[in-house]
């Protein structure tokens, strides 16, 4: 694949630390939830995180693919994601699992469903989950 774009950031400190992207725009408290343990200070965290990011990037594919068909978005067009984490059944770690939903005020279902569906095979979020992408590690 031809990498267009890439994107850095870093975090200290685990789930209760800090996060920023290179350029400094991006710059987050960490804090664990009080469901996996955390003291419940203000702040955010990785799933919060996956889930705007998987959200906009969504509605970006859906914008693209609806321009291929003639279509419009409206501005008002929404996705949210719900991203939940928890033991995996195998014992060994944590997993992820995401459930979008999409509003798209005053488009007929039939053609929302249609766009909905390319778009989630256009969005990268989606290309990653479906496929369990590999991640490369290195210790630097």
């Amino acid at each position: 694949m031809a990498i267009l774009y890439t994107a850095h950031g870093h975090a200290t400190g685990g789930r209760s630390g800090h996060g920023a992207s290179d350029n400094g725009v991006l710059d987050v408290t960490l804090t664990t939830p009080k469901e996996l343990g955390g003291d419940g200070a203000t702040g955010t965290n990785p799933e919060q995180l996956f889930a705007v990011g998987y959200s906009a990037c969504f509605l970006g594919a859906l914008k693209a693919v609806a321009r291929k068909e003639k279509a419009t978005i409206p501005e008002n067009a929404k996705v949210s994601a719900d991203v939940g984490i928890g033991p995996r059944e195998d014992g060994t770690g944590f997993g992820i699992e995401v459930k979008l939903s999409v509003e798209i005020p005053g488009m007929e279902r039939e053609l929302a469903e249609k766009l909905v569906a390319a778009a989630h095979i256009v969005c990268p979020y989606s290309h990653a989950m479906r496929t369990s992408t590999e991640v490369p590690v290195s210790v630097i």
